[in-house]
């Protein structure tokens, strides 16, 4: 009996020791030093709003924004909202926080994504279960769509009630943005100028939302793309140009073959940059 309890402690510490040398992620900071989870977590506390950029099929991204979420609220007010709900399914939304309707009624009114069952659900449903406000702050795909095809003066056509789940009429743009000439490099051949005015409008439009449901004393944590808050625009340039006041703070995801050192061209890309194995199982 001893001598079997000596082996499954030996067991056991080989297991420790292994998970120990094999970590699936590490957090670094903008200058590429790493950070522990306790220390990012005390700076995200004390700021005002949060855009926790993810890579959409990535678990650890999904995993870290449900526990930095249950963390703060131990210790902030909290507000959430996210790119993965559209605007004008906000009242949607609304009843399903309340109990009104049930997952199945919210799947079939709304528009969900095909990962929202397993990605996004854990969050909205902790939003629900401690009465959280939770925003959907994405213009509605049909108008980006419209912005791809024709550009930003289609949407002065739009009726009165369409205006009201997009950002504010005339959207400002710089085309100079590192993020949006970087869009033309990466698509190539398939690139326009349209195709960055629709993604300007999808930044414009998210943080119009975060703004206009945002309350002072509260912390309102968004969840997007990565893309969407790298390099410190896209949604951040629009939520400065209106409240340079507020104190803000950027997560990014990124993905690499060895995670000891952060790659160079991963600096910079946020205050926090979770990086992580590219061996990673993704969700889809």
């Amino acid at each position: 009996m001893k001598k079997i309890l000596i082996i499954l402690i030996l067991q056991l510490f080989a297991i420790t020791a292994f998970s120990q040398n094999k970590p699936s992620y590490v957090i670094y900071n903008a200058k590429g030093k790493k950070n522990s989870y306790k220390k990012m977590l005390k700076t995200l506390a004390d700021k005002d709003i949060i855009l926790f950029g993810e890579l959409h099929n990535n678990p650890i991204s999904h995993w870290l924004q449900y526990e930095v979420t249950s963390d703060l609220n131990n210790s902030r007010l909290l507000i959430l909202g996210a790119e993965m709900l559209e605007a004008d399914n906000q009242k949607v939304l609304n009843d399903y926080l309340k109990g009104d309707i049930n997952h199945n009624e919210l799947d079939s009114l709304a528009r969900l994504w095909p990962n929202y069952k397993t990605d996004y659900a854990p969050l909205v449903d902790f939003a629900k279960d401690k009465q959280l406000p939770f925003i959907a702050t994405n213009i509605p795909r049909r108008y980006a769509n419209l912005v791809y095809k024709n550009g930003f003066e289609i949407l002065d056509s739009l009726s009165i009630e369409e205006k009201e789940w997009i950002a504010p009429l005339p959207i400002p743009f710089d085309s100079e943005l590192v993020t949006y000439k970087n869009i033309l490099k990466m698509m190539g051949n398939h690139g326009s100028p349209q195709l960055v005015k629709a993604q300007a409008t999808k930044d414009a439009t998210m943080a119009y939302f975060v703004l206009k449901n945002y309350k002072k004393g509260h912390l309102f944590l968004h969840f997007n793309g990565a893309y969407h808050s790298d390099g410190y625009e896209g949604i951040l340039w629009y939520l400065k140009r209106e409240r340079n006041n507020l104190r803000y703070a950027t997560i990014s995801t990124v993905s690499q073959k060895n995670i000891k050192k952060l790659l160079q061209e991963n600096h910079n890309k946020a205050d926090f940059i979770i990086c992580v194995d590219s061996n990673m199982t993704n969700t889809y």
